[in-house]
This record gives structure tokens, C-alpha cells and sequence, in this order.
């Protein structure tokens, strides 16, 4: 059996380990459907026995960890949450360091080493990571690059695998990436079903962003923001320039260009490009036009402009992106 040790400490984000937890569970009654053995065999442990309480208030009962691993364990995930970085009381996490001491002392038996959430900061002090890149929250990307220079922070992956270490980013991607173990453990056709089940998108490519149109419309707090949005996503095949944009919203184009980044973090040329790359890969899922239709139809100047949009936020050709999602 494929062990998946999940190490707790006080104040973990629930979620973090509920989510990939129910992935393997959910890919062993899968693989007993197809007549199978079950692969995983999952745990929840810390350093005593005990039940730590997360974030939420929900404790899990833990097994305590053995003082030195005798064996191999396949998969070890450490959770994140204020317990693991807390940005409002940096000096509440100081007591996740014995954990991190013994991640270090056991990482030479443990196969492959994750974190979601902000539990990359736990790997962080491990020293494991140095030289590496990883990936946290996108609120505390930064953070981490601060606290641990040595480390290539991926500031906007969905998740990040540098082997044997896998990271992800905020709550949700930890099942996006407990979904790409999957997959290297037992094949795309199992984790394609385990994601149906489960209602959840198979599957979010390890390197997109976790940005997107609407989650910047509901950071903006501005409606304008959203009517914007609609109305670029309409006119795609237009010249969106910032000219254009803030004739839309009446502003000279210096003023309009403040309030966007202002409001979203990020600049109108950027948006402009994450919606044109949503709409592309929808179109691509739906699997009824050539690449070159949907890169004119998106408002690309070329399928070339297209390619390299994908390759530089998704780290896939859109002919990849087709393949991973429709399996042909």
C-alpha cells in the first residue's frame, strides 16, 4: 500500500487535509470499481498523539510520529495554515519548528515530501527547499520569498512539482495537486474519474495561474471592474489597449490605468490576457475548432502569440492543454 502520512499541529487549515484526503480515498473505491486493489492506505499524524485543533475549531485525532523512520514512507503532506505563517502574529508559528526538525531528520525515507497552503512554510525551514521552487498562497508568496531567498517562489502556480517535493497553493490546490499524484500513481483514466466524483475541474494544469478574471472582480470590490470584464470578454478580437479600455469607463488613460491596478493588483494588459486565455481554454475543452480558430476567435494576433501565452502561464503548448483534458 501507497502510505500518505498528513503531519498536524495546532491551528492547521482543515481543508488542507480533508481535501487531499478524500482524493485517496476516493481514488481506492475507484480503483476497486475497475477491479483493482486499493493503493492508499492515509494517516493523519503528529508529533504526539493527540487531537491538535485547526484553524476552524474541528480537531483530528493524530498518531504519533515515530522518532526516527525505519522505513520509507511514499507520501508525507504538511497542511497549512496560521499555525504554519500567521502574518498578523509572526511569533505564534515559532512552535512549528520541532516539526520541521523532524521533517528534515526523516526526509531521506519519505518518497515525496508536499505542502499546501502556507504549509510550504514548514518545508521552508527545513532548508529542503533551498535551491528549489515552490509555491504557497499567492497572499503569502511574497513572505516567503522574503523569509527564505534561497527558494524560486512560483508566485501564481496552481501547484509545483520539483521532485521529490510537490507544493500548492491556496486550500483548494491542494486537491488539484492530490489529483496530479494521483494521476503519476495510477494513471490519468483513475484521477479523471476521482474528479468527477468529487465535482471538482480535471484538471487545473500544475502551472496556471490562480488568478483569474472573476476572482480579480471579486478582489476589485468595484462593479465597474466586473462590467468591464463582460465587456472585454465580448469584444475579444478588438484592440484592447488601455486607450480603449478607459474610454470604456470615461477616464483618461493615465487615471484608468491607476484605478485598475489599484483595484485588482494587476495591469490592464495582464487582465486583458487572462481573459483572452480563459476563453481559450475553454473553447479548447469543448474540442470543435482547430487551434487557429480559437486563437483569432480570442483576439490573438497569431496561434504563435497564443502558444506562448499558454507556455508562459500554464507551462503547456494549447495542443498539450487539449491532450491533458480530452485524453487524445
Amino acid at each position: 500500500m501507497h502510505q500518505v502520512w498528513f503531519l498536524l499541529f495546532e491551528r492547521f487549515q482543515l481543508l488542507d487535509v480533508c481535501g487531499p484526503l478524500q482524493v485517496f480515498a476516493t481514488a481506492n473505491d475507484e480503483l476497486q470499481s475497475m477491479g483493482r486493489a486499493p493503493m492508499y492506505a492515509s494517516k493523519v499524524c503528529a508529533l504526539a498523539a493527540g487531537a491538535p485543533v485547526s484553524s476552524s475549531g474541528v480537531a483530528l485525532q493524530a498518531s504519533s510520529l515515530p522518532r526516527n523512520l525505519k522505513r520509507n514512507v511514499n507520501t508525507v503532506i504538511v497542511p497549512g495554515g496560521p499555525g504554519a505563517w500567521n502574518p498578523t502574529q509572526p511569533q505564534s508559528t515559532s512552535g512549528i519548528e520541532p516539526l520541521a526538525s523532524w521533517i528534515r531528520r526523516a526526509a531521506p525515507r519519505i518518497d515525496r515530501l508536499a505542502s499546501v497552503c502556507t504549509g510550504a512554510f514548514v518545508l521552508a525551514r527545513t532548508g529542503l527547499l533551498d535551491g528549489r521552487s515552490a509555491v504557497t498562497h499567492w497572499a503569502a508568496c511574497d513572505p516567503l520569498r522574503a523569509a527564505f531567498p534561497a527558494i524560486d517562489v512560483q508566485h501564481d502556480a496552481i501547484y509545483y512539482r520539483d521532485d521529490p517535493y510537490w507544493t500548492s497553493a491556496g486550500v483548494t490546490a491542494g486537491i488539484d495537486m492530490a489529483l496530479g499524484m494521483v494521476e503519476t500513481d495510477a494513471g490519468r483514466d483513475v484521477a479523471m474519474n476521482v474528479a468527477k466524483k468529487l465535482v471538482v475541474f480535471y484538471k487545473r494544469p500544475g502551472g496556471q495561474s490562480q488568478f483569474s478574471s472573476a476572482l480579480l472582480e471579486q478582489s476589485a470590490g468595484d462593479a465597474r471592474i466586473g462590467e468591464l470584464h463582460r465587456w472585454i470578454a465580448g469584444h475579444l478580437r478588438n484592440g484592447l489597449d488601455v486607450p480603449t479600455l478607459a474610454e470604456r469607463l470615461a477616464m483618461t488613460p493615465r487615471t484608468f490605468a491607476r484605478f485598475y491596478v489599484r483595484a485588482t493588483g494587476i495591469t490592464p494588459a495582464r487582465a486583458v490576457e487572462q481573459i483572452r486565455l480563459e476563453r481559450a481554454c475553454r473553447l479548447i475543452e469543448a474540442h470543435k475548432q482547430s487551434i487557429k480558430s480559437i486563437s483569432l476567435q480570442c483576439g490573438f494576433s497569431s496561434e504563435e502569440i497564443m502558444r506562448r501565452t499558454f507556455v508562459r502561464h500554464l507551462r503547456v503548448s494549447p495542443a498539450e492543454y487539449r491532450q491533458r483534458f480530452s485524453g487524445e
